[in-house]
């Protein structure tokens, strides 16, 4: 009786070692490359939320340093590349990770991991251990710069 018991315990030690950091929203097995081929949840994308997301100050709020030509928004950041045509551009897995955590393609990036909640630096207690977006807000993004096709494409 005494041997199950430990062996009980042993078998639980040793899944908690060997589980990954659930730090870790995405794990380096669903990375191919610059790519996160597959989606982050099974769920119908919204493009439409992915606008509202792209420009609103509690979303994403991508508009702050990318610009996208015929986008009504008061205001359009300078500082990352424009995403006029992107979609034609990057594949949806492409443009997943760097919306998740560009540190992956391009380490020192500014731009934020918006799905990343290990190795942040300045976060609320508020905000602690949650990401900027979830998972559904990421694809309904992705959905969005997707759609962002150059006009001959």
């Amino acid at each position: 009786m005494m041997r199950c018991g430990t062996i009980a315990v042993l078998t639980c030690l040793l899944t908690a070692a060997c589980t990954p950091d659930s730090s870790h929203l995405v794990s380096p097995n669903q990375i191919d490359g610059d790519s996160i081929p597959l989606p982050l949840a099974d769920t119908i994308t919204d493009a439409a939320h992915g606008k509202a997301l792209f420009v609103s100050r509690d979303g994403g709020h991508c508009v702050l340093c990318h610009q996208v030509a015929g986008l009504e928004a008061e205001f359009q950041g300078d500082v990352g590349p424009a995403l006029t045509g992107i979609g034609s551009r990057l594949s949806p897995g492409q443009l997943r990770l760097r919306v998740v955590d560009y540190e992956q393609v391009r380490p020192g990036v500014l731009m934020p991991s918006y799905y990343r909640t290990h190795d942040l630096y300045q976060v609320s207690n508020a905000h602690e251990g949650e990401p900027v977006l979830s998972a559904e807000d990421v694809e309904d993004l992705i959905a969005y710069l997707s759609s962002l096709k150059e006009p001959d494409a």
